[in-house]
């Protein structure tokens, strides 16, 4: 006949069969020990490992925003290629980012060197360092979806386009910027000969935003628009 186990309830209320369970807990931390010393340094060498990349990763936050001083300070004066490619030893928009990427200083040298190659119409670049900023801010990371959407819009590439308009729309609303987005989503879709999203894009801005900048173009457009699509 199979042994029968204990249960839980067995083992705490009879004191021999608590003391066998001590018993074979103690045989296992003897007959293991050295497994659980390695088991034991490799949690410490995780947990330094962890601390050691936060001070790696501060220090290099530090470095990043000194170098980013003179880079943005050329970008305020829209000058385009001293920001992106430094000048007299000083690190430009794209080392920064190259060197530091994985820094905060480092995610935003990829968002200007974005805006920059955009204006200088080297659309491809720009979009490939806007995809590699992130950011938690309200504004700056739907800012940086709309730049791809307008870069993928000067590239042809509309389908490109409206899935980063609708990124940047959707992205923590608020009524001063996710109107704009929405009328460069609505713009995109009617680009795309997609009049009935564009038109329930228009209403969106004029039923949730009544307030905006945009809510007289967004009645305009939409007028103009309802004929197409049987309203």
């Amino acid at each position: 006949m199979a042994k029968k186990e204990k249960s839980g309830l067995e083992i705490i209320e009879s004191p021999e069969a608590l003391q066998q369970e001590f018993n074979k807990a103690e045989g296992f931390l003897k007959n293991n020990q050295k497994l659980l010393t390695i088991i034991g340094g490799g949690i410490l060498a995780v947990v330094l490992g962890v601390v050691g990349y936060n001070y790696y990763t501060n220090s290099q936050d530090d470095e990043a925003q000194a170098a980013m001083f003179n880079a943005v300070y050329a970008f305020e004066a829209d000058s385009l290629k001293q920001a992106l490619n430094g000048t007299g030893g000083n690190e430009g928009l794209l080392a920064i980012a190259d060197n530091y990427g994985s820094t905060k200083a480092g995610k935003l040298a990829n968002f200007y060197a974005g805006v920059a190659l955009v204006k200088q119409g080297k659309y491809d670049e720009a979009i490939e360092h806007l995809k590699d900023f992130s950011s938690d801010d309200l504004l700056v990371q739907a800012r940086a979806y709309a730049l791809i959407g307008d870069a993928y819009m000067e590239k042809k590439s509309v389908d490109d386009a409206i899935s980063y308009y609708k990124k940047a729309a959707d992205y923590k609303p608020n009524k001063t910027f996710t109107p704009i987005y929405l009328m460069k989503l609505a713009n995109a879709y009617e680009v795309a000969k997609n009049n009935k999203e564009a038109l329930e894009v228009y209403s969106d801005i004029i039923t949730n935003y009544p307030e905006s900048i945009e809510i007289g173009n967004a009645k305009k457009y939409k007028s103009k628009l309802e004929g197409t699509v049987g309203e």
